[in-house]
């Protein structure tokens, strides 16, 4: 048989190319994830993606209609979470996954990415919102992208046809190879099937660049718009981020709380701020408590104060120069020593902030129907009454945590509705009971009696077991209602056996406002409030309390 003139040497020469790229390795995967991961960052996002249904519920969605929108969703994730997230290469991208490289590259290159990324670093839960947040901008980035998908998806089904070739280059080669004689002349057959191969090959590599090149212009042509897209969802979602960290904040829970917290139960957490009676004070609450602490920084136990006269007492601390005189004549000493045995001494009279007390704090709150509305004529933007007293007694219960003592909120409506909620010094004061006390709302009439019965049944209690007295009262009211005869002494004497105090605020222009109303006869300090959106209206109770 006659053999052809083909040297083995000359088809190596020809075949060389796609000799590396065929054999029986296959190709090193590229990437499908665009951004770097360590398995430690895998499993946060792994972990963050079993507990959140909406993350598994966007994903479902999303792939109804799309391709790898969940590496998607997860390179979303870690661009939020890792504190230094790094992007590949697009040459390091599994072309199927381009658009998805794209998305990431528009997010992570935007000016509105390092605020978002601020908020978001370290937390898998912060993370995931604002995934979740920018999930209408995704939706539209990849319908945008769409007709650059579908090449991507032709260019991955090219590139591998082309690898293809290249492994039947090898293969023939080989087969020629071992057909060659001695000489290294190979068979007319076999030569030609290895010119047919390489052909083949440089055909299928020539289609594969053609169909990635199409993948740029696709990319580039559409990069505008994602761009665009992601600058705005980036915004939206820094703006939710910093809106529940802000929510958290001025609820007084902590990171620390946050951090000890399933993705769950912080989620539903945020979800009962959010969305709660007083979700939409929460910045009310903040200033609140700001407002408290501020003052608590100021307060000075046991201050003399302003002195506006004099008074007799035994107080030597403040008796006036002229009774001290008499201790230096001897005939004197025994009137000094009458007037001190009988209260008798002139002292200098001051009005200033009097000792804190070391009893529990008590706040009890009119839930009654009118405390559910702006207060009329009163300045307000829409706070409520309910809003504002509740915000108030929110600070008190700080205040009670920074003293050590017992905080306890009484909600009151009509006579057979209250509702105590305690919070004891000794105990943590769990964020889900502070929430039930702020959220709780009777929407019925007023009645004093019962919750004012309860305050000074807690103090009594507390006395009795625990000997501490001058604990403090704050009656917060919109109303006025009257209360009998008897209960007033009952009221008067316990107050003076036990020696606590009472401090009324009288909220918007009712009778409780007016002077010798039932408040004010139960109040050893009343104020009235007209502005709900200023808590320093009663900035001095935080120092006197």
């Amino acid at each position: 048989m006659a053999k052809s003139l083909s040297k083995l040497k000359d088809l190596a020469s020809r075949a060389g190319k796609w000799l590396g790229l065929g054999g029986d390795t296959p190709p090193v995967p590229k990437a499908t994830a665009a951004v770097v991961a360590d398995r430690f960052d895998t499993m946060a996002w792994r972990e963050t993606y079993g507990q959140s249904p909406r993350l598994a519920e966007l994903a479902e969605e999303l792939n109804e209609k799309y391709d790898h929108t969940t590496d998607l969703l997860g390179d979303v994730f870690l661009a939020a979470y890792k504190v230094t997230p790094q992007v590949r290469g697009r040459n390091e991208m599994d072309p199927s996954r381009l658009v998805n490289h794209q998305v990431v590259t528009s997010m992570v290159t935007s000016p509105e990415f390092e605020e978002l990324h601020r908020e978001t670093a370290g937390d898998p839960y912060a993370a995931a919102m604002a995934v979740l947040a920018q999930a209408a901008a995704l939706r539209r980035m990849l319908e945008q992208s769409r007709r650059a998908d579908e090449q991507a998806q032709q260019a991955k089904a090219a590139r591998a046809e082309a690898e293809e070739a290249a492994r039947t280059v090898g293969t023939t080669f080989q087969r020629a190879a071992d057909a060659a004689d001695d000489e290294g002349t190979v068979p007319e057959a076999q030569a030609s099937a290895v010119h047919q191969a390489v052909d083949h090959a440089e055909t299928a590599d020539e289609e594969a660049q053609r169909a990635e090149e199409a993948v740029g212009q696709a990319l580039a042509a559409v990069t505008p718009a994602i761009r665009a897209a992601a600058r705005r969802a980036l915004a939206e979602a820094a703006e939710a981020a910093r809106e529940e960290a802000a929510l958290m904040r001025a609820w007084g829970v902590e990171p620390g709380q946050l951090e000890r917290m399933s993705f769950e139960q912080r989620a539903e957490l945020a979800e009962r701020l959010r969305n709660g009676r007083l979700g939409q004070f929460a910045e009310l609450i903040g200033r609140f408590r700001q407002m408290a602490t501020g003052e608590r920084a100021r307060k000075v136990e046991h201050a003399p104060g302003e002195l506006v006269g004099i008074t007799l007492g035994d107080d030597l601390g403040r008796v006036v120069p002229s009774e001290i005189a008499q201790l230096g004549v001897p005939a004197l000493r025994a009137v000094f020593a009458a007037k001190f045995a009988e209260s008798r001494l002139m002292l200098y009279d001051s009005r200033g902030e009097q000792p804190t007390g070391r009893g529990a704090i008590i706040a009890c709150v009119d839930c009654s129907f009118s405390m559910a509305t702006p207060p009329g004529g009163s300045s307000s933007d829409g706070i409520t009454a309910e809003a504002w007293a509740k915000a108030c007694a929110l600070a008190l219960l700080d205040q009670a945590r920074q003293a050590k003592r017992d905080f306890v909120g009484i909600l009151f409506s009509s006579a057979d509705q209250v509702s105590v909620h305690a919070f004891p010094a000794s105990q943590p004061a769990p964020i889900s009971r502070v929430i039930d006390f702020a959220e709780h709302f009777f929407a019925g009439g007023t009645d004093f009696e019962a919750p004012l019965s309860a305050a000074a049944e807690v103090l009594e209690r507390e006395f009795n077991t625990e000997g501490r007295p001058r604990g403090d009262i704050v009656l917060i009211t919109d109303g006025e209602c009257e209360v009998s005869e008897d209960w007033m002494h009952q009221w008067n004497d316990t107050k003076h056996r036990l020696g606590y105090r009472t401090f009324g605020i009288a909220i918007g222009h009712g009778s409780a406002t007016h002077r010798g109303s039932v408040l004010e006869a139960l109040s050893d300090n009343l104020r009235n409030l007209n502005d709900l959106t200023d808590p320093r209206a009663v900035a001095d109770i935080f120092r006197v309390i």
